[in-house]
């Protein structure tokens, strides 16, 4: 030994661990220089160095300088499988500072450190506030033996308290570390006392912790025991188990299902995990569930079919006005039916119309004829994808989708099925609806519909589903490609009339409490109704309007006041107030460069009326009115037309540099789209440039191209009775939609002049009058003075 007290002893490298001085604790020895260290020196009779190490860092030698423990190797313990520990007590702190051997095992050369250590009455007091907090630790940690404990509180020693505790504590190898290389001993008493209270406030915790679930522990075992008791009760009663009881419910309940062989076994299986759960499982509730839901759909139970053509045509006819098409339709299905049975498949019918013409109530209409169920379920605003697949039993609260849930509703397996407002559904970040019905409205894949809660196929073939929308603009192609269109054209005037009186009237009276004998409506009243106080093409308005005046007759029977018996013209205004729409919406005069279109909407026909106006400028096109990207190309192509036929219409060229033309169409707050204005709204540029006039009894439609022929557009029967609802007598049309004619009554094409087209010059020879002799239009006059001023500037400029 050195006069610094330097000496060389074997080096022991303890992994993931700190020995401290004063503690006695047993290491392995792991390693064959470990063990070589440890036998030599116990029989050298040597002390050892033991160096901290932590072992995620891979090396059998530590950095050094390092403070160490010099410490006595007491016994060497060897177990039965060959492996050996070393039973070793820590001495004092030193300080590592080389390396001195490598083979056959470590040596190092180390000094001993100074403790600085001055026992004040400060010291003593962090000493007894640091005993008093691992008294504390104690009474919550059982694992401390009880002679340290007591070593503990018998000790005088700040630094060996420190040591001792720390030894004791579940804490991280790094704060070990930070405690054996803290040589003042008030510092790392310090310390110790922060890792106490950390280590405190830890197990108070788990203490805690461990009451709340002991006391869980407890109810649960004193409900278990007191439902023992009561089945023991029951029993000497002569009652039976009320769990054993509702199992024996459901296994009935999965007999009398009569399921196909699949769902049965999955039932029996589901039936099997519930009877041997304890009634008090969390799972109980939601196996229970789902064996309702497998055997409460209907798997087999079917509906007869009525096949009696001349029945179905009586209840057709009873309940709806009009409607051949669809009519036809439905009596072939059930014609088809009768002849070749399930031979093919089920149609998937749409209805495609604007509100109030009667899809949804054709749908019910269909089922009574049928003899079927009538089922509904509205897709307005749906978005989730598991709305018609169903939730996954995993998630909390799952359900079957909307097709399951309407199924068990309807309670037999081949109902008429409505889908109202099918181009309504949503898509969000929850999937797409729409390709979740794919599945549903495919014949050819919808006899395994698959639904994620009932988890087993379900066969939606013999279901008639009926769909409706009011625009297939936003279904996908695909959804679409599956469907059967049938559109519902608007209703004219003499129709509308007669559901009035066939169905309305009769309706609202006995809703109103009104006898039918007592108050009639006069057909001129109803006329009004419709003209004035309803702009639609279905007839949903208009019975709102009668319940309106029987709800004002209504109210003078029951005061006793004298009241109509017949509802004429001026009862209507003197019940519903002013018109709320002019009977008469178009031109009453003839103008230059306005001319009344037609337009179709998801609601109906409708006219429009386009102003095109000519303004000094530099040739400038302006779009007013919220047109969309299609209607402006289609005004660009109408410019384009114009100006290669110039020469021809007598414009000259010179106009298309020297003015702006201005097309506006009003009602500037509604969006209109679509190209079937381009004919329109080139003879209103046409008109303004040559200031002919357009004349005001005429509305036309269709497509424009750049050569200026006239193609066909849709919408045909909506934008002619749009025309004569607005008593417009003349309708221009392409040549090529004539054959769209059929499916108007013959009664409304009686009352206007069609005229078919095929360019644009056959429109302009119809539409406009003749104009200013050539020289003598108001825009030649401002050109020529344009021209005029332009050149007197220009001279002033030279002079």
């Amino acid at each position: 030994m050195g006069r610094d007290g330097t000496f060389t002893r074997a080096a022991l490298v303890l992994n993931g661990a700190v020995l401290f001085p004063g503690v006695v604790t047993v290491v392995p020895v792991d390693t064959i220089q470990a063990r070589e260290a440890v036998e030599t020196a116990k029989l050298k009779r040597e002390t050892l160095v033991v160096l901290p190490h932590h072992d995620d860092v891979e090396t059998e030698r530590p950095a050094l300088p390092t403070i160490a423990v010099e410490a006595a190797v007491l016994r060497l313990l060897r177990l039965p499988d060959g492996t050996l520990n070393a039973l070793v007590q820590g001495r004092r702190r030193v300080e590592a500072t080389d390396y001195t051997q490598d083979e056959p095992y470590l040596r190092v050369k180390a000094h001993p450190v100074g403790e600085g250590q001055m026992l004040t009455q400060e010291t003593r007091a962090m000493m007894q506030a640091v005993i008093n907090l691992y008294r504390r630790v104690t009474e919550l940690n059982d694992t401390i033996p009880e002679d340290v404990i007591i070593h503990v509180l018998n000790t005088d020693d700040p630094g060996v308290l420190s040591d001792v505790i720390t030894s004791t504590l579940s804490i991280k190898f790094e704060e070990r570390v930070r405690v054996l290389e803290a040589l003042d001993a008030d510092k790392r008493l310090h310390h110790v006392a922060i890792l106490l209270g950390q280590e405190l406030s830890m197990l108070e915790l788990k203490d805690e912790i461990a009451s709340q679930i002991q006391k869980e522990m407890d109810r649960e075992q004193r409900e278990v025991y007191l439902r023992e008791q009561m089945r023991v009760i029951q029993t000497e009663l002569g009652e039976a188990d009320i769990f054993q009881q509702e199992l024996n419910e459901v296994r009935e309940q999965i007999v009398q299902a009569a399921l196909p062989a699949e769902v049965s076994d999955k039932a029996t299986k589901e039936f099997s995990r519930l009877s041997l759960m304890s009634p008090l499982a969390p799972e109980v509730g939601m196996i229970h569930t789902y064996i309702d839901w497998l055997t409460s759909v209907p798997w087999t139970t079917a509906s007869e079919d009525l096949l009696d053509l001349a029945h179905a045509h009586q209840v057709l006819e009873e309940d709806h006005y009009g409607l051949p098409k669809v009519k036809d339709r439905i009596l072939e299905y059930i014609a088809v039916r009768k002849l070749a049975g399930d031979k093919r498949n089920t149609p998937i019918l749409c209805f495609v119309g604007p509100p109030g013409v009667g899809k949804t109530s054709l749908g019910k209409s269909i089922a009574r004829a049928l003899g079927r169920q009538f089922v509904r379920v509205s897709l307005g605003g749906v978005r989730d994808e598991a709305e018609i697949r169903g939730h996954r039993r995993t998630y909390i609260g799952a359900l079957p989708g909307r097709i399951i849930q309407t199924m068990r509703r309807a309670g037999t397996i081949n109902p008429v099925f409505m889908l109202d407002e099918i181009d309504k559904l949503g898509a969000d970040f929850r999937g797409d609806p729409a390709a979740a019905l794919l599945e549903v409205l495919d014949p050819e894949q919808n006899n395994t519909f698959f639904d994620h809660y009932l988890d087993v196929p379900y066969d939606l073939s013999k279901v008639m589903f009926i769909t409706t929308a009011n625009d297939l603009d936003p279904l996908p192609p695909a959804l679409l490609d599956r469907l059967e269109v049938i559109e519902f054209g608007g209703y004219t005037e003499e129709e509308k009339v007669a559901i009035a009186r066939l169905f309305l009237l009769p309706r609202q009276l006995e809703f109103h409490g009104l006898d039918k004998s007592a108050l009639k409506f006069s057909a001129d009243a109803l006329l009004s109704i419709i003209r004035e106080y309803t702009y639609e093409a279905g007839v949903r308005n208009l019975e709102r309007e009668i319940a309106n005046v029987c709800r004002k007759v209504a109210r003078l029977t029951a005061e006793g006041k004298r009241h109509p018996r017949v509802v004429h013209t001026e009862h209507v205004h003197r019940y519903l107030g002013p018109s709320q729409f002019d009977e008469l919406r178009a031109n009453e005069q003839d103008e230059i460069g306005v001319v009344t279109g037609l337009a179709w909407t998801p609601f109906g026909g409708d006219i429009l009326i386009i102003e095109a106006s000519v303004l000094p400028g530099k040739g400038g096109l302006t779009l007013t009115g919220s047109l969309g990207d299609v209607m402006q190309e289609s005004a660009q192509a109408a410019l384009s037309y114009m100006r290669a036929r110039a020469e021809d219409l007598g414009v000259p060229h010179d106009d298309f540099d020297a003015f702006d033309i201005h097309i506006h169409i009003p009602e500037g707050a509604v969006p209109k789209e679509g190209p079937s204005a381009g004919i329109a709204l080139a003879t209103a540029m046409i008109s303004a440039f040559t200031e002919r006039k357009a004349r005001s009894n005429f509305a036309m439609t269709g497509e424009i191209t750049l050569r200026g022929k006239v193609i066909p557009v849709g919408g045909i029967k909506e934008k002619v009775l749009a025309a004569r609802r607005a008593r417009i007598k003349n309708v221009i049309l392409p040549k090529q939609n004539e054959k769209d004619l059929v499916d108007i009554p013959k009664t409304v094409l009686a009352d206007l002049n069609i005229v078919f087209v095929n360019d644009m010059q056959e429109v302009i020879d119809t539409m406009l009058l003749e104009g200013p002799e050539p020289g003598a239009r108001k825009l030649d006059q401002i050109r020529q003075e344009k021209e005029r001023t332009q050149a007197e500037a220009e001279g002033a400029n030279e002079n």
